[in-house]
């Protein structure tokens, strides 16, 4: 009784009682139907029908295997419509993945999102780790930099994070506004000193080594020392702007631009709750500065 091909094949000769009745049904050739009901009943060793003019009709043994699968092919209905519902349904868990930078710009937008579809559990997993989609780590991330290009993802551009060179006032009263001269000035950059970030490059290329005087692991850690009066230093515009103490020392450059990329698995990109978050955080990219 390993075979479920061959049981429900029979199963469909009981309740029609011909054998082109289950070809149609199953959308198989007849010479398959005769094929799996002559093997199960070898297999089994016991009649299933009796084979006349008129069609095939159950015996005993027969009868049995049609109360059986009945109750075998309602289940797997069943099944079938509870697994769909998970595709519509807006419950269970959604898990969101991204660098510990951008969680201050995703957070009130993920927080909204719950409150709204109080039946779902959001799960924040800010990670320099990049999280695989494809194994069901999370079902959306955020991420930053080049374009992705992992096969069976579906991209999508979601902003273009501005970002600009700010001091703390203090810092900017003790040594003054940022002219040509960079040497004139201290700067926080990356501990990493190859690091990819556009304006990290600038940074390499334009400020001497020995000016670059605070080192730092994360754009995070950056934010905060330019806040704590360690130099000048690259702050995203956005959080910027919630930072009354700081003080723009160089406008945003288009050279310093950094895109955010909105990432999703083929399989899950068209679930409902996935669907839903996307088109929230498009809808709050469009008023991000």
């Amino acid at each position: 009784m390993d075979n479920w091909d061959e049981v429900r094949t029979a199963y469909h000769v009981a309740r029609l009682g011909t054998v082109s009745g289950a070809a149609e049904a199953l959308g198989v050739h007849h010479a398959t139907v005769i094929r799996h009901v002559d093997a199960l009943e070898n297999r089994l060793g016991v009649r299933l029908f009796q084979r006349h003019a008129r069609g095939y009709t159950p015996t005993e043994a027969g009868e049995e295997l049609l109360q059986v699968a009945q109750v075998t092919a309602d289940q797997f209905s069943q099944l079938a419509g509870r697994l769909r519902g998970h595709g519509t349904a807006m419950t269970g868990d959604l898990a969101v993945t991204t660098v510990d930078s951008l969680t201050p710009l995703l957070l009130p937008v993920l927080a909204a999102f719950q409150a709204d579809h109080p039946d779902l559990s959001v799960r924040l997993l800010a990670d320099p780790r990049l999280y695989r989609l494809e194994y069901g780590e999370a079902h959306v991330a955020v991420r930053a930099g080049a374009q992705p290009d992992e096969p069976d993802n579906i991209v999508q551009k979601l902003h273009v994070q501005h970002s600009a060179l700010y001091a703390s006032r203090a810092y900017e009263q003790a040594h003054g506004p940022l002219g040509d001269d960079l040497s004139a000035h201290r700067f926080v950059g990356p501990a990493e000193e190859n690091h990819r970030a556009p304006f990290y490059r600038w940074l390499r290329a334009n400020v001497p080594a020995d000016r670059i005087t605070f080192r730092v692991s994360d754009m995070r850690g950056a934010v905060e020392a330019v806040e704590a009066g360690a130099g000048i230093g690259f702050v995203p515009v956005w959080q910027a702007r919630a930072m009354p103490d700081l003080v723009e020392m160089r406008p945003a450059q288009s050279d310093w631009d950094v895109a955010l990329w909105l990432v999703t698995h083929v399989d899950l990109h068209r679930t409902a709750k996935v669907q839903a978050l996307t088109a929230r955080l498009k809808e709050a990219a469009r008023e991000w500065p």
